[in-house]
């Protein structure tokens, strides 16, 4: 496995999976989102996150408002971020109606909430965030490259740009969010950002990186052929 200068936060939503991840892998940190909470089944959210809290033991660890209103996603803040000192609250850019969350980063910022940014897409969004973000704090800007890419665009100069711009401001560390496979973590260690999401899925592969090409090539085919003897049929 190589070693990584990226920081690499496992991305999920399951207790099991967490503890997973820190023990097998060079795991700095975890996020975790709504969506992620309804696939694996979650049904408490306070009780999940008191489970998870233990399992990942003083990494840090990102929780997101699930309100969809700005009074209540800031009670929701001030409750997710009393939880522990290793919690980055996650807020996301704008609500479901498209209004900007930055006037309530803003507020939270000056509380002195450790703040997770998440759902950017946008060069703006980003500059928009970090102009509030308050001297002395700690925040992540998650900027979700792998959904550009999904759009089939390249997301690699917004990316260096982003890195450009967060790398000004003290109080915020870049993200790579949406990692789709092994090689995001290369291209956002190769242009320098701070740090990268990645499923329990994608770290399986982890154990590939460096693999010689003409092994992997054999070991592709002697796993068709398994799959061909559990079929138990032939084509003639």
């Amino acid at each position: 496995m190589s070693n990584f200068t990226i920081d690499i936060y496992a991305d999920g939503a399951s207790v099991e999976g967490m503890l997973e991840a820190k023990n097998k892998w060079p795991i700095s940190g975890f996020t975790t989102n709504p969506s992620l909470m309804k696939k694996a089944g979650v049904k408490d959210y306070i009780t999940f996150a008191s489970k998870a809290l233990k399992a990942v033991s003083g990494l840090p660890i990102s929780f997101e408002v699930f309100s969809d209103d700005f009074m209540h996603m800031e009670l929701e803040a001030t409750k997710l971020a009393s939880l522990g000192n290793n919690v980055f609250v996650k807020i996301p850019i704008t609500n479901s109606k498209g209004e900007s969350s930055v006037p309530l980063i803003e507020k939270l910022s000056k509380k002195g909430i450790q703040l997770n940014i998440t759902a950017i897409l946008t060069l703006k969004q980003v500059q928009d965030v970090l102009s509030v973000l308050q001297p002395e704090t700690h925040n992540i800007i998650s900027v979700f490259a792998g959904r550009v890419a999904d759009t089939g665009v390249d997301p690699i100069p917004l990316m260096k740009k982003a890195v450009t711009l967060v790398s000004q401001y003290k109080q915020a560390t870049l993200l790579w969010a949406s990692c789709r496979e092994v090689l995001n973590i290369f291209q956002a260690q190769e242009i320098g950002v701070d740090i990268i999401t990645v499923t329990n899925n994608i770290l399986n592969k982890l154990s590939m990186v460096g693999k010689d090409a003409t092994q992997l090539s054999l070991e592709t085919v002697q796993g068709f052929h398994n799959d061909v003897e559990k079929l138990g049929f032939s084509i003639l």
